[in-house]
């Protein structure tokens, strides 16, 4: 029976069947089978601990980050505001910022890499069709998303990208202003 109800849960989630109209679709079918499923347990090794633990999430949950993004209006300074622990970086490295000026979507691999070696990437979609800064849009999204990281509308039609635990200093802000990203308001 769970497995029959597992199933049309899932047609109802895509739109593929109606809310009530489940039972109908079964009949004739025997339900012995179905219940022989449900009665097996999966097995424990003697004194193990289970192959899969759940790991605490920080970010997970946040829409009104991305919310943010796609907004029309300008961002509001101190709004969503939150503190977070950094962990210093390596001091010998000297990060700096990326820059990508996308001209199809394969640009998406250079900024992936970027971000996942924990540089911050500037995506700049200023000469970018539409359609296309739609879809990087969406990649980045994904990708700050599934690695944790964040993603801030710096000016029109550009965006920060920051890894975990990676903040972007001072002083490279003011060398984003003078090259004219940061937007000052």
């Amino acid at each position: 029976m769970a497995l029959r109800d597992s199933w049309h849960r899932t047609l109802v989630y895509f739109g593929l069947a109606e809310e009530g109209d489940h039972q109908d679709d079964f009949d004739g079918y025997d339900d012995d089978y179905l219940d022989e499923e449900e009665e097996h347990e999966p097995r424990r090794g003697r004194g193990r601990e289970a192959n899969v633990r759940r790991l605490p999430t920080s970010r997970r949950g946040r829409h009104d980050e991305i919310d943010d993004i796609f907004s029309d209006s300008d961002p509001v300074p101190g709004a969503g505001s939150r503190s977070r622990t950094l962990q210093p970086v390596d001091d010998d490295s000297d990060v700096q910022v990326h820059l990508v000026i996308p001209r199809n979507f394969n640009d998406a691999q250079q900024v992936a890499d970027q971000f996942k070696r924990k540089v911050p990437v500037i995506l700049n979609l200023q000469t970018t069709d539409h359609e296309l800064s739609k879809r990087l849009i969406d990649f980045a999204s994904g990708l700050t998303y599934a690695l944790d990281g964040g993603m801030q509308r710096i000016a029109e039609k550009v965006f920060l990208l920051t890894p975990r635990n990676v903040e972007v200093s001072a002083e490279e802000k003011a060398r984003l202003i003078d090259k004219g990203f940061f937007n000052q308001s």
